[in-house]
């Protein structure tokens, strides 16, 4: 339920946040992919993730709604590369963002009992999709759920950030950051005239 391409600008921001993410000790799950390079924070995990802001609730639904976006299939999904923990510590440190996430998360559960008659934690997994997808996709836009949508749209962002930030969402997109080389590997585009000019390879 991504469904979204990331521009140049928007991966360099969310590098720049993961890596100050990095440094924080307490998650169980996510990691940085390159907090392991020279870095003392490389220390056993804690068995359990303590949230710094959300509420055990808040916390649940946010980590349900990650699951949703970036659900696990033949690669581990948003639950796998603890997404949930690093939406928390963000937005621990950001009042609007608190903001708006505990209001979206007002809303959610107020829609849910309008239409289901139960929190957002309580449907099924048929109801909760049901109810995504007019908030996901334009074609399925109801009326009176703008703020719906303005919500699902910041926890899809974030969700977006916080996987492909993690070091299972960089393996996914093959990041040449996470690999080692024996020596400088050579121009991948040997048959470009405009590259004929840089220097071989170094052993």
């Amino acid at each position: 339920m991504a469904g979204q391409s990331i521009e140049r600008r928007e991966i360099l921001r969310m590098l720049a946040l993961a890596a100050g993410a990095a440094s924080f000790p307490g998650f169980c799950r996510w990691s940085f992919a390159c907090g392991h390079v020279g870095n003392g924070i490389a220390q056993i995990r804690p068995a359990a993730y303590h949230p710094l802001f959300f509420t055990a609730a808040e916390y649940a639904t946010i980590e349900r709604l990650a699951d949703i976006i970036i659900p696990a299939d033949d690669t581990p999904g948003a639950t796998q590369a603890g997404v949930a923990e690093f939406i928390d510590l963000v937005v621990s440190r950001e009042g609007m963002l608190q903001r708006a996430f505990r209001s979206g998360f007002d809303w959610l559960d107020a829609r849910s009992q309008k239409l289901f008659g139960t929190k957002f934690l309580a449907l099924t997994a048929e109801q909760q999709i049901s109810l995504l997808e007019s908030l996901a996709y334009q074609e399925k836009h109801r009326a009176g759920e703008e703020h719906g949508r303005e919500f699902f749209n910041l926890a899809r962002e974030y969700t977006v950030m916080g996987f492909y930030t993690s070091e299972i969402g960089l393996k996914e997109l093959d990041y040449p950051g996470l690999k080692f080389y024996a020596k400088s590997p050579a121009c991948p585009h040997k048959d470009n005239r405009e590259h004929l000019h840089l220097p071989a390879p170094t052993s």
